[in-house]
């Protein structure tokens, strides 16, 4: 059982012991005996009143839900210029542009690579767009040496097609993988894995996880659009409809 419903589980399991009668009182003034009879009461009762069980668990995650959002609501308030500002951080399109959708990816993930063509499409069929790409290495050494060599990539100004590059790359990736990609773009490798070693870049992907933990992103792809933090892959229709509602705000 995910965490989440376990939680919101337990809140309704509260509710139903509100709602079986005689089961109020105190844990320390019931008997073994009293306890099993309570135990076969509830029973009974979730038996004949399934419906007050369904209803329970649904009001109880709707809660876990609205918590959760006011929650990555108020950390994107706290860390908006980090989110959408950082001068460090690769991004493309517009700039500053009319609304800026943030991904949080890693190379080796396969829903990240499914999202890559819904991206590339909203990028060219709106101008206005900015994208902002949180390199967030989060899946094995492969991707913590992917993530860097990107990073590198930028200072020689070549950044968009080795991720572009890197997305489109199938099966599986190694360190050669990545090495080889950069060789493809045009990329002076040996140059390459020298400013993969510069202390910046170390730096930047730290704060990157660190930003990631604060926004409760476990797992990639992971967006960010004006204060909506929307985890897994997004098709192309719902990325429109997120971006048009920032634009509203």
């Amino acid at each position: 059982m995910p965490a989440r419903t376990r939680l919101a589980f337990v809140a309704c399991v509260c509710v139903i012991l509100a709602a079986v009668p005689n089961v109020a009182a105190k844990a320390a003034d019931v008997t073994a005996a009293q306890r099993q009879t309570i135990d076969s009461i509830i029973h009974d009762y979730l038996l004949q009143h399934p419906d007050v069980l369904i209803a329970a668990l649904r009001a109880a995650q709707d809660k876990l839900d609205r918590d959760s959002t006011a929650k990555a609501t108020q950390a994107v308030a706290s860390h908006r210029q980090q989110i959408f500002d950082d001068p460090a951080t690769p991004a493309q399109g517009s700039a500053p542009g009319s609304a800026t959708l943030v991904e949080f990816f890693d190379y080796r993930c396969p829903y990240c690579k499914q999202v890559q063509p819904a991206l590339e499409a909203l990028l060219q069929q709106d101008p206005k767009l900015r994208v902002v790409y949180k390199e967030l290495p989060i899946l094995g050494p492969v991707s913590i040496t992917a993530a860097h060599a990107a990073l590198a990539a930028q200072r020689q100004g070549k950044y968009d097609a080795f991720h572009s590059a890197m997305m489109d790359a199938r099966g599986q990736i190694t360190d050669d993988t990545v090495y080889q990609v950069a060789g493809s773009v045009g990329l002076d490798v040996g140059r390459l894995k020298r400013d993969m070693a510069a202390p910046e870049i170390a730096r930047q992907l730290k704060a990157n996880l660190a930003l990631a933990d604060e926004l409760d992103i476990h797992g990639t792809p992971a967006f960010i659009v004006g204060n909506r933090v929307v985890p897994g892959a997004v098709d192309l229709d719902s990325l429109k409809t997120m971006i048009a509602d920032a634009r509203k705000q």
